[in-house]
């Protein structure tokens, strides 16, 4: 499928320069933009999987952050945890994350996989992963090397949520 993609782009591109399709369908074939939430990138870097932690809590809240100045919105749930703490719970970009499907809502008992943060002061959890209950799961990034999945392939994304 991604050669489909590629050819689409060349040829979308060569007609729009021969000036047999308009200027939209050049800047449709673009790559989208990740408003800061691109692999690699300032916020991305702060993730370092090696540093993953869990912990358990209720969740308070969900609600939209942006969590570096130029980003694009996010998703992030409050969660109380054991001693009584709020905590950040950063899921994803807003475009990527839809708040009403992820299935998790205020007042689940839910197990936050992450790893710890301090941005702008305040610490917070990137989740990889958060859990309700025993059997439901809400997975944003792979457990081995921190790859959000927003920043996969169709393919990619398809094949991790089967499991394979």
């Amino acid at each position: 499928m991604a050669w489909f993609t590629k050819a689409m782009v060349l040829i979308l591109t060569l007609l729009s320069c021969c000036g047999w399709v308009g200027p939209m369908a050049a800047v449709a074939a673009d790559p989208k933009d990740m408003g800061g939430w691109e692999r690699g990138g300032a916020y991305d870097r702060l993730y370092n999987p090696q540093e993953r932690d869990k912990f358990k809590g209720t969740v308070v809240d969900v609600v939209e952050v942006v969590p570096m100045t130029g980003m694009s919105p996010g998703v992030a749930l409050l969660v109380k945890d054991a001693e009584g703490d709020e905590v950040p719970v950063h899921l994803g970009p807003r475009w990527f994350v839809d708040p009403k499907s992820i299935g998790i809502k205020k007042g689940d008992r839910v197990t936050v996989k992450g790893v710890w943060v301090e941005l702008d002061d305040r610490d917070l959890v990137m989740a990889s992963k958060v859990s309700k209950g025993d059997t439901y799961e809400y997975k944003v990034r792979l457990t081995a090397d921190g790859t959000p999945f927003w920043t996969m392939t169709p393919e990619q994304l398809a094949k991790e949520r089967a499991g394979d």
